[in-house]
């Protein structure tokens, strides 16, 4: 069946992704800057492309911080827009038929009614969210007989602990900087936005388990594999949690009792987003990790178990 190429491999989800497709027998190899180069070196793509004898690519190889992207918009569209034209370009050269490209709720911005599903207005709120709508065009516009499943992940979480995947105490994920926060590695916790138009002002997201993100992707190349149509599927479980509430979770998960300090929206947050999932579970996609104490639990315990001091 030919070897899978992940990009971002050595990332967060990519590390998760390039496991689940080991465990099921898959052969894997990894393009990551932490590894072995950059989805821009066009030279080094067309290598590992042919040579590899590859026959899909997940694509997850991106920049993906919402507050940096407004700060350095430049860095977004290089990465995430130019870096996907060259990939798809060699992909196109190598005579590759499957692609599954991560893509993001932020492209919906602030939908106008939850949950949101695939067909809903593209109204990005930061240059991460443009970023991705411009990769996604690409895809659309290039694909011919590429056929490609666009996953538009909502808030990605949890830890599976058999990966490789170390943690980064420089995070951006929520759940992730809230239990650094409880076990004192970082000063204090802020919370960004006590006036959103939610239940108790705080923004509202729809975590998802990083396995079952995984194992969107599994669902993504069968799929691909036998024959279908190109696809666009929402990742998330349907139900939405306010920082506040992953607050108070935490507290309850660690036993750990921390200080909050509330600051200002930052630019580009959106108040809620949620998925509407229902494309990917009629495909048989059934999530295992649905519940978020169990998502605090697994990442809590990978946290305290791998951080040195």
């Amino acid at each position: 069946m030919g070897t899978i190429l992940v990009t971002g491999g050595a990332g967060y989800i990519g590390s998760h992704v390039a496991f689940a497709l080991r465990e099921r027998g898959e052969k894997v190899t990894e393009l990551d800057l932490l590894i072995n180069g950059d989805i821009r070196d066009r030279t080094l793509v067309s290598a590992l492309l042919r040579e590899g004898e590859v026959s899909a690519v997940a694509h997850l190889a991106a920049c993906i911080d919402v507050e940096e992207s407004v700060h350095n918009p430049k860095k977004y569209y290089d990465n995430n827009v130019h870096g996907t034209q060259i990939l798809m370009e060699e992909v196109k050269r190598a005579g590759v038929a499957c692609f599954v490209f991560s893509s993001t709720a932020a492209v919906y911005g602030t939908p106008a009614t939850y949950p949101v599903a695939e067909d809903a207005p593209l109204r990005p709120e930061n240059p991460y969210g443009e970023s991705k709508v411009r990769a996604e065009a690409i895809l659309h516009q290039m694909g011919g007989d590429i056929r490609y499943v666009i996953l538009r992940y909502f808030n990605v979480a949890g830890i599976n602990p058999k990966t490789q995947y170390r943690v980064r105490q420089d995070t951006t994920h929520l759940i992730r900087r809230v239990i650094l926060s409880a076990l004192g590695r970082r000063r204090v916790f802020e919370v960004y936005g006590t006036d959103y138009p939610t239940r108790d002002g705080t923004a509202i997201r729809d975590y998802v388990h990083v396995d079952d993100v995984a194992e969107a992707h599994i669902r993504a190349l069968r799929y691909l594999r036998t024959g279908n149509p190109s696809a666009v599927w929402n990742v998330g479980y349907g139900r939405g949690y306010s920082v506040m509430e992953v607050v108070e979770m935490v507290k309850k998960v660690t036993g750990i009792d921390f200080p909050v300090e509330y600051a200002p929206r930052r630019p580009g947050d959106v108040s809620t987003v949620v998925a509407d999932p229902t494309r990917l579970m009629r495909l048989g996609w059934q999530p295992k990790h649905n519940n978020l104490e169990e998502i605090i639990q697994s990442e809590y315990e990978w946290i305290r178990s791998n951080l040195s001091d």
